[in-house]
């Protein structure tokens, strides 16, 4: 394998992260050498997103990736999920890999952090859907067969109606006005648990919904 072409990806188990993986797939340019997911250690759930590392990880045995957690602690700051972060990149960075895919859509000012941070490494970004429109992002996601159900959502744009819903067309038409179709701005996060990247179904159910922080509706997804 070239090192060269060898990259790692960051990871969320969303619909996000799927897309720009099937993106990068496509790419000849490109092998995968592992997914990066930040995972809190307290709850063993995948930071942001509240999903269990179980599911986490059958996604990445359904990809035929290997996994690489970042543990980070609850209420972690800032400087301590760079610093695990950039501890576990620099693993690989020694192993030739200089490149970090993102699934980033137009946030400016993330794009430009995550450009930031890797530059203290010596690393780069790569963005493969950067800048797509997220309407027909969405209904592409739809259109590739990909499958997937919402976990979280921000309770300040959207009712706890729209945690544990399927990510279908009925759920785009539903959407109120001024939120984007992909959730970029934070409004929803998603598990995806079939598509043409995987190589079969995650079996799963739905658990509770449960307002944290208040202020986020986590639909707890559990394994079959």
């Amino acid at each position: 394998m070239n090192n060269e072409r060898q990259v790692l990806f960051s990871w969320s188990g969303g619909k996000d992260s799927s897309l720009a993986l099937h993106e990068i797939q496509k790419n000849q340019k490109y092998e995968i050498t592992a997914l990066i997911t930040t995972v809190t250690a307290d709850y063993d759930r995948v930071s942001m997103h509240g999903l269990r590392t179980s599911l986490l990880e059958e996604q990445a045995r359904n990809l035929d990736i290997p996994l690489q957690k970042v543990l980070i602690s609850k209420n972690a700051s800032n400087d301590e999920y760079e610093s695990k972060f950039n501890e576990v990149l620099l693993k690989y960075k020694e192993s030739g890999i200089s490149q970090v895919v993102f699934g980033d859509l137009f946030l400016e000012e993330i794009k430009q952090y995550r450009e930031d941070l890797l530059q203290k490494i010596d690393m780069e970004c790569v963005f493969p859907i950067w800048k797509r429109d997220t309407t027909k992002l969405a209904y592409e996601f739809i259109d590739l067969g990909f499958k997937a159900i919402t976990v979280c959502v921000d309770s300040e744009v959207l009712g706890e109606e729209f945690a544990g819903r399927e990510f279908n067309e009925q759920f785009l038409n539903d959407l109120p006005e001024g939120i984007d179709p992909c959730g970029e701005n934070g409004e929803f996060h998603t598990f995806v648990y079939d598509g043409p990247i995987f190589n079969k179904n995650i079996n799963k159910k739905l658990g509770e919904i449960v307002l944290r922080d208040e202020r986020f509706y986590y639909c707890d997804i559990l394994p079959v």
